[in-house]
């Protein structure tokens, strides 16, 4: 199972409130032969209620998974 870490949350306001989010995360396996890296952007709906590290790192965790394994069409 790849090993997620956030590194950070570029949050982006609009009006007050917010707008998007871009989390940003470092993953590797455990034999270390898979490194990935990059950002998931998420909705203000998508982030609200998930801010907690552990809950956020698993929507990482989920986009990336539907990312490299599409539904087929």
């Amino acid at each position: 199972m790849l090993e997620i870490q956030i590194t950070a949350t570029n949050i982006r306001y609009t009006n007050g409130g917010v707008s998007a989010v871009h989390v940003q995360f470092q993953g590797n396996d455990p034999e270390q032969t898979i490194n990935l890296n990059g950002y998931v952007p998420l909705t203000a709906e998508e982030y609200q209620g998930n801010e907690a590290l552990s809950v956020l790192t698993e929507v990482v965790r989920t986009k990336l998974v539907n990312r490299l394994q599409p539904q087929a069409e």
